[in-house]
């Protein structure tokens, strides 16, 4: 980043990182988004993946670095790892996989044979593997699991409007599997599980959501750090959560205390100016004073 970009965001105290290598050394774990960070659903963003792998073999300073992928995938771990596998993302850049989809199954086995209907498609039905329930249509359901639209590429929350309508008149309770609105799927934004679980709760049907930026999940995955070594869970200050999403990333880990940063080239890259490849990262300042929540530090693309 320049010195003038610098200077522009310092305005508003959030620095334009020029790379993760300025700030490493002050945190013992990244706590990393996936999609929009590491991949933009197509293909891998390659130096993401070098950046995180300098971060793990930095010289230690009392306890090992840890990365842990912290993903809104309406899918357990394993399912997530195989895509990352797909795209091209090194295994050796993380140490562990915490899911949305994770934190469903576990809500899930809180209600044992419970009839439950699959509000989603059907790659997502995995996130019920194992569990001791029954899968029901709609009409039968005592609750909803919504892991996100049938068909992502042309439909939208109107399109499940009376289903929630016949949902909400027998006060069937939701689980989103996805909090995220959207996501980026080759420069292009595609509908995610939240916004039907938005439409639910407009009118008035009750949502549990599993995922970023709920507390729940940093709780989980500081415990999942902690399980990783002998020294126990390490101290939120020395924690850093990389995102692409201002609502769900950044918001969530504000929330909880944990130090953020913010990748331009994401969900908000059109609003920040760099779509295209020549792109470069502008001042941020104006659109930053526009937002609720404003991150700690901004960068262009995840990189050493």
């Amino acid at each position: 980043m320049s010195e003038q970009i610098a200077r522009a965001t310092a305005t508003m105290q959030v620095p334009a990182l020029s790379g993760l290598s300025t700030v490493a050394e002050r945190y013992d774990l990244i706590l990393c988004d996936v999609w929009g960070v590491l991949h933009d659903g197509m293909r891998a963003h390659r130096g993401a993946g070098e950046a995180l792998i300098r971060f793990r073999t930095l010289p230690e300073a009392g306890r090992r670095r840890r990365v842990i992928l912290v993903s809104n995938a309406p899918r357990p771990w394993a399912g997530v790892q195989t895509i990352l596998d797909g795209y091209g993302v090194p295994r050796e850049a993380y140490d562990a996989i915490l899911t949305s989809g994770d934190l469903t199954r576990r809500l899930i086995a809180e209600h044992p044979g419970e009839r439950i209907h699959h509000l989603g498609p059907e790659r997502d039905v995995t996130i019920f593997d194992g569990l001791d329930i029954r899968l029901v249509a709609a009409g039968e359901a005592e609750r909803v699991v919504c892991t996100g639209l049938f068909d992502d590429t042309i439909e939208t929350a109107e399109d499940y409007r009376d289903t929630l309508a016949g949902f909400r008149a027998r006060d069937v309770p939701m689980i989103c599997a996805n909090p995220d609105l959207v996501v980026e799927r080759k420069k292009k934004l595609i509908p995610c599980a939240g916004l039907i679980a938005q439409a639910y709760e407009e009118i008035g049907g009750a949502v549990t959501y599993a995922g970023k930026p709920y507390r729940p999940v940093y709780e989980a995955a500081l415990a999942m750090a902690g399980a990783l070594d002998d020294a126990g869970e390490p101290k939120v200050a020395r924690v850093l959560a990389v995102g692409d999403a201002l609502r769900t990333d950044i918001a969530g880990a504000a929330a909880y205390g944990i130090p953020n940063l913010l990748v331009a080239r994401g969900i908000h890259a059109e609003e920040l100016g760099v779509v295209a490849e020549h792109d470069t990262l502008g001042d941020v300042t104006e659109w930053l004073s526009c937002q609720e929540v404003q991150p700690d530090a901004v960068i262009e693309r995840l990189v050493w």
